[in-house]
């Protein structure tokens, strides 16, 4: 997630003492001083002495002409990648790509990959894409690439792989919990363009808002649907609003505080802290409520990730609408995109970030408010399901306990009702009719009816 604008002043910093230590290395190999700083300074050059002679031996020795930029390319790759599962190198192409998606349009099959134990892992597919249509599921891992396997590839050459021109074919091969063989998946690829809000009038006039990534036009959706939601009414205001979060996997910072301040008029969205105190920051509400105090229920679960965990969180803690689903997903960290001479970037976790009361949701994410399961059966797992089981995860430090939260008192009485896994009898799950076969969203609607009935009995 681009969070912040680059420091330069940083960059600039890290990049003169790695100059330097490459310049004084001999140096202190003769000097021999006995402080640990300057030992710690000659085992880095040491280490750099060997990097540089790893170098020339593959150059001179491997079986097959490296090309020394590519080298250099999987060397800084492999030093981020081995910090955190977020962290990571982009080449020029990389860093366009990643641009352009954040504008919400790029070519492709509309697939949120992440890379896990040397495989490619879906984490969402992205609605009205290539990827939907042909049932990709979160939690899919993705093996073969047109029948040659992805082992060896880092992430970026996935992706780029499985980018290309409209309506040119792929074969991915795939890995899904609780299938015995491959399942081989053909698709068409397409220009994506992300529509990333998608709305809908329930009955009763209360609205129904899906957001489906945080990019650009997240904002900007969200404050159109209800805006369009609003004038379908009677009385030109909706009673109470559902907005779905589950299975958004997050996306910019700018607009997970602007959609929190959506619905909350005043007070902390979501602060910062990073290693040096002087990086970080809070950002508090702007705007106005376009709600107007309407009920809000937001539906979450275990895709539920990043800006998506800020906005869910804020929310929480401020009392301003009841959630609803499975936990989080939990990636409580920064990642500030830098560029790089070359027209590349890195991707570097830079801080956690905290919801208002002070929760790090670091590899614990967010706990509903109304527990729900989507099915009655566990949902099928290959893999990692949640941020703490990524390798590497850096640790929940710093923030207050999720117990610290003082109780919900603004809860209906429904809420204790509502089951938290579907009946045996209840229909198998249709896209075409998510009203009576979604049980998240059917409990979510009943949870607002009862919102907006107990909000009309209190004011009169």
């Amino acid at each position: 997630m681009n969070f912040r604008q680059p420091r330069m002043r940083n960059g600039l910093l890290l990049g003169t003492a790695f100059l330097a230590g490459v310049i004084a290395a001999p140096a202190f190999g003769i000097l021999g001083h006995a402080s640990a700083e300057d030992s710690s300074r000659a085992d880095t050059y040491q280490m750099l002495k060997v990097f540089g002679e790893v170098l020339e031996q593959v150059r001179a020795e491997y079986v097959d002409p490296v090309n020394d930029k590519e080298l250099i390319e999987n060397a800084i790759n492999g030093m981020l990648t081995g910090l955190d599962p977020h962290s990571s190198y982009m080449n020029a192409k990389a860093f366009k790509d990643m641009q352009v998606q954040t504008k919400g349009e790029f070519g492709g099959l509309g697939i949120e990959v992440t890379e896990e134990k040397g495989l490619i892992k879906v984490v969402s597919p992205i609605d009205d894409t290539p990827a939907a249509r042909a049932g990709i599921k979160p939690g899919d891992i993705i093996t073969a690439l047109d029948g040659k396997t992805v082992i060896g590839l880092s992430l970026n050459d996935a992706v780029d792989r499985m980018r290309g021109s409209p309506n040119s074919r792929i074969v991915l091969t795939i890995k899904r919990a609780n299938v015995d063989k491959p399942l081989e998946v053909p698709l068409v690829r397409e220009t994506i363009q992300i529509k990333v809000v998608k709305y809908r009038m329930e009955p009763d006039d209360i609205g129904y808002v899906r957001l489906s990534q945080f990019t650009e036009q997240a904002d900007s959706g969200i404050r159109a649907a209800v805006k369009a939601l609003a004038k379908q009414t009677a009385s030109g205001k909706l009673k109470a609003l559902i907005l779905d979060l589950r299975n958004d996997p997050g996306g910019l910072l700018d607009q997970a505080v602007a959609v929190g301040s959506d619905f909350i008029d005043q007070g902390e969205i979501v602060s910062t802290r990073a290693r040096h105190a002087e990086d970080s920051q809070r950002w508090d509400a702007k705007g106005t409520d376009i709600l107007n105090g309407a009920p809000l229920v937001v539906l979450i679960n275990g895709g539920s990730a990043s800006a998506s965990e800020i906005v869910a969180g804020a929310l929480q803690d401020h009392q301003r609408a009841i959630l609803l689903g499975d936990r989080s997903f939990g990636k409580g960290s920064v990642q500030t995109v830098k560029p790089l001479p070359g027209n590349g970037a890195m991707r570097l976790t830079t801080a956690r970030y905290y919801t208002p009361s002070g929760r790090s949701i670091q590899g614990l994410g967010i706990t509903p408010d109304v527990p729900v399961a989507e099915t009655r059966e566990p949902l099928p797992s290959f893999g990692a399901d949640r941020e703490a089981d990524l390798n590497g995860a850096i640790t929940n430090t710093g923030g207050t306990a999720p117990s610290a939260l003082p109780p919900r008192t603004d809860l209906p009485p429904i809420a204790k009702q509502i089951p938290d896994k579907p009946p045996e009898d209840f229909p198998k799950f249709d896209l075409e009719k998510p009203d009576t076969t979604d049980f998240q969203l059917t409990q979510g609607l009943a949870l607002a009816k009862a919102m907006v009935a107990q909000k009309s009995a209190s004011a009169n």
